[in-house]
């Protein structure tokens, strides 16, 4: 019985590698938005190799922040992923890594959580011998898409100001100093090596175990942060703490040229931000060439169409009241003293010149200390003034309606 089976299996491999790159219809599936595929393996529990394709959309603007998230629900990890634009890539990824020798498949990645591009057709390729489910969920707007948007606004918009802020040096010198601990780490296994000709080529042919152990890591990020919770937090502090003492020694930047390239780089990451925000990258770059244009376009050519209008179409202007022309004076007025305050108060001012060319100094030392700049007696003649204009107004208006009275009774 056991031979039988060994025979039938050799067939079937053999019936494989005769049809090539063929892709059986039958193991290909498009899903469909939030369709649910059950995979069962046949009696013979046979890794057998089935395509996930997602067709795709048309690329309409309203679905700028789309996302198709293609969830592998699998019990362990004992399967073989692999990925193309269409069902014949995939099968012939399949048979290039089964029938030659290839590191591809010890170093592969996998992800149980795929993120397929909503307007092309991709494939993903699962084999394996046990019972898995695969979902493909469809989010219309993706809101992980729109804070990598608004974080890209802002990174960019604001890198003048955060170039120039020195808290934000010291944040990045720490975070740097963190990051960069690992090549300390680094130099001192080196020095374990012996310096020959031979060991820098082994090394340096060895880069792909180093990406396999870093994605390894990357994948128990998790995992590592609560098995070795207190081991991190003190090697976090650690290294923070001394990159905060090199940061202090030597003080935050101050070369123009420096500022002017870190500004250059947290542009350049807002800008790649917002064209990985979304998978629609016409729209993407069309928001990019918008966002440089606001920028870096002179102001009288932005403000040259309202310009034009307003000389095209000018406002019309409405006189101001009695009660609005008050208001406005006593309010300007206000203004412009707290103003004339301020700049007595700062060291712009010169206040001992000042005070030789005035008559009262006590006066002006009592404004600068917020009291009133006019006196008592000024106030008194100004109430004064004003009464006797009211009074003269008056009586020029009873005058003037007397005469038309006495022009009508003659008439």
């Amino acid at each position: 019985m056991k031979l039988l089976s060994i025979v039938i299996l050799v067939l079937i491999n053999f019936t494989n590698f005769i049809q090539g790159g063929t892709v059986l219809q039958s193991k290909v599936h498009y899903l469909e938005q939030n369709e649910i595929y059950k995979y069962t393996p046949g009696p013979y529990n046979q890794r057998e190799l089935h395509i996930f394709c997602y067709q795709g959309r048309p690329k309409y603007i309203i679905h700028i922040w789309q996302s198709v998230i293609l969830k592998i629900i699998h019990p362990t990890d004992d399967y073989t992923q692999f990925d193309g634009l269409t069902p014949e890539d995939v099968q012939k990824e399949y048979n290039d890594n089964s029938y030659s020798w290839s590191a591809v498949g010890l170093f592969a990645t996998k992800s149980k959580n795929l993120k397929l591009n909503p307007f092309n057709t991709s494939c993903i390729g699962i084999a394996s011998r046990d019972k898995y489910s695969i979902h493909l969920q469809v989010i219309s707007i993706d809101l992980w898409k729109i804070l990598n948007l608004v974080i890209g606004l802002l990174l960019f918009l604001s890198a003048k100001t955060l170039s120039h802020n020195t808290l934000f040096h010291y944040l990045c010198g720490i975070s740097f100093g963190i990051c960069a601990s690992f090549l300390i780490l680094i130099y001192f296994v080196s020095k374990i090596f012996p310096r020959k000709t031979l060991m820098y080529g082994v090394i340096g042919a060895g880069w792909t175990i180093v990406i396999y152990f870093l994605q390894m890591l990357w994948d128990n990020m998790k995992l590592i942060m609560s098995t070795y919770q207190a081991y991190v937090i003190w090697y976090i502090v650690a290294t923070g703490t001394i990159s905060f003492i090199l940061c202090y020694r030597w003080g935050p930047v101050e070369n123009p040229r420096t500022i002017n390239l870190i500004k250059w780089a947290l542009q350049l990451m807002g800008l790649i931000s917002v064209f990985f925000s979304s998978h629609f990258q016409e729209a993407a770059m069309g928001q990019i060439i918008l966002l440089l244009l606001i920028t870096f376009l002179p102001r009288r050519w932005i403000t040259a169409p309202q310009r034009y209008w307003k000389k095209r179409f000018p406002p019309k202007l409405k006189p101001l009241s009695n009660d609005e022309y008050y208001q406005q004076g006593v309010r300007e007025t206000t203004k412009a003293l707290e103003e004339l305050r301020q700049f007595c108060s700062s060291p712009k001012c010169n206040q001992w010149n000042t005070a030789l060319k005035l008559k009262d100094v006590k006066r002006f030392a009592s404004f600068i200390e917020g009291n009133s700049h006019l006196s008592d007696d000024e106030i008194l003649e100004y109430e004064t003034s004003l009464v006797r204009d009211n009074l003269i107004d008056d009586s020029s208006d009873e005058e003037a309606s007397r005469i038309s009275i006495s022009e009508d009774e003659s008439s």
